[in-house]
């Protein structure tokens, strides 16, 4: 069994791969596809192969809670259980037109990359194990979806412009699993480049203080075991350079980042482990936070939390934590909820009221035929890289980022009795994936990972 969990997370993807993509190709590899969207003047647009690395000028695909849900179903967004995945490149250009740039020519929402583009995450999939049916927690943007990484919920939160906690930092009511490893004993830390996504669930001032934020030389050096730097903790996060506060150095893959630039970060992260002496009893998993506002002709399913309407019984909009008690424990009076003091033009309560005109005041009872969250996002990539990972193999389980704390829940929170501990009911109900390990035999221990290049 695994003694160390380590986690790298993207921002948002700028593809998805051809895996069951209905694609042909010609004698010189050139690929025609025919899954579809329709563009704004009514032609059909295919997704094709993108061999731009940096799409520039920058894509205005909208990964918001109200354009996700436009995506899935673009002419009934409120009926998120029926979806269709027939609104990219329609959403694409209600954006486009708000800011008078629309365009039928451009086509860019249905684009993918292959592995021209992406030799060394290519690579990771033909020899590791890969899960297909991977899948963002939140029909929506970044900070809603790490939300769930961390805390199995985004209580009640829907843009990313919450990331920005109050000055105490987020206190969900059900915790986080920082709360479960410090109060069980399990080491922990999140390694990042310019700001740690763990950071918005502490007091700002202690964020660059608490020894569970380290630097990501911190986790290459332990990685390697060189003398005096100290063991890899028992859980590691691993965060990508995401330009914040100072934008062109960053390595998240977003648009317009140059996508290798992103693999090489992964790849640094990764050969550090699997050169050093933690590879024999590690697993890493590797995803993204959400789909960036581009084409996936997967339906995303129902979220499996035993029949729940969402996690925790917040409804999207209703906002409640642990900031400000008693007042932000009641549903809609939550930090940064009703008003985001970075942006007031958006909350998480005028994006809840664009699917639900009907929910006015946050604190009265949840319209019950509104959107909930119960509909998972659309599918991300997840790659399993581990001595365990069983070679070339595709998992079909239906999962999420909370399928990721329940692996680690169950290796390491669990009792004599076989329970284990959970946040949510996202979390409790989550499949953690051992499906893509063999822990018996290790039977990619000497598996050679490449370098990645940037070209």
């Amino acid at each position: 069994m695994p003694r160390g969990v380590l986690i790298t997370t993207g921002t948002a993807p700028v593809i998805l791969t051809t895996d069951s993509l209905t694609c042909a190709q010609d004698a010189s590899g050139n690929l025609s596809c025919s899954n579809q969207n329709v563009s704004l003047d009514g032609s059909i647009a295919f997704s094709f192969h993108q061999s731009q690395r940096c799409v520039a000028p920058a894509p205005t695909n909208d990964p918001s809670w109200y354009y996700t849900h436009l995506e899935l179903n673009f002419n009934h967004p409120d009926r998120a259980s029926s979806p269709r995945n027939n609104g990219f490149l329609l959403a694409k250009s209600l954006t486009e037109l708000m800011g008078g740039t629309a365009t039928s020519a451009d086509d860019s929402a249905m684009a993918f990359y292959n592995q021209n583009e992406l030799p060394f995450y290519y690579d990771l999939a033909q020899k590791f194990a890969l899960g297909d049916a991977y899948f963002a927690s939140v029909a929506g943007p970044s900070f809603p979806n790490r939300s769930y990484l961390l805390p199995a919920t985004s209580f009640g939160h829907l843009t990313t412009n919450d990331r920005f906690p109050p000055p105490g930092g987020y206190k969900p009511v059900t915790g986080t699993i920082f709360d479960l490893l410090n109060a069980n004993g399990v080491s922990w830390a999140n390694y990042f480049q310019d700001v740690p996504q763990g950071g918005s669930f502490l007091p700002f001032s202690q964020t660059f203080a608490d020894p569970h934020f380290l630097p990501l030389a911190s986790f290459l050096t332990q990685a390697t075991g060189a003398p005096g730097a100290g063991p890899l903790p028992q859980v590691s996060f691993v965060d990508p350079n995401f330009g914040l506060p100072i934008q062109g150095s960053e390595n998240d893959e977003r648009p317009p980042t140059d996508i290798q630039r992103g693999q090489a970060f992964v790849s640094r992260a990764l050969n550090a482990v699997r050169n050093g002496p933690y590879w024999r009893d590690s697993v890493i998993f590797i995803t993204y936070d959400q789909h960036g506002g581009f084409y996936d002709h997967e339906p995303p399913p129902l979220a499996p939390q035993g029949g729940a309407k969402n996690p925790d019984g917040l409804a999207p909009g209703q906002c409640a934590d642990r900031s400000n008690p008693p007042l932000s424990e009641t549903p809609g009076l939550g930090a940064e909820c009703i008003l985001n003091p970075f942006r007031g033009s958006d909350s998480s309560l005028i994006e809840a009221e664009l699917l639900c005109s009907t929910l006015v005041n946050p604190t009265k009872p949840y319209p019950p035929w509104c959107v909930n969250f119960d509909q998972l996002g659309i599918r991300v990539p997840l790659l399993a890289i581990s001595p365990f990972s069983k070679p070339h193999y595709v998992g079909h389980t239906i999962g999420d980022h909370t399928s990721i704390l329940a692996f680690i829940e169950k290796r390491f929170l669990t009792d004599t009795g076989q329970a284990s501990l959970h946040l949510t009911a996202r979390d409790q109900n989550a499949n953690p994936f051992k499906t893509l390990f063999d822990f018996d035999n290790s039977p990619s221990l000497n598996t050679p990972i490449t370098q990645a290049q940037r070209r």
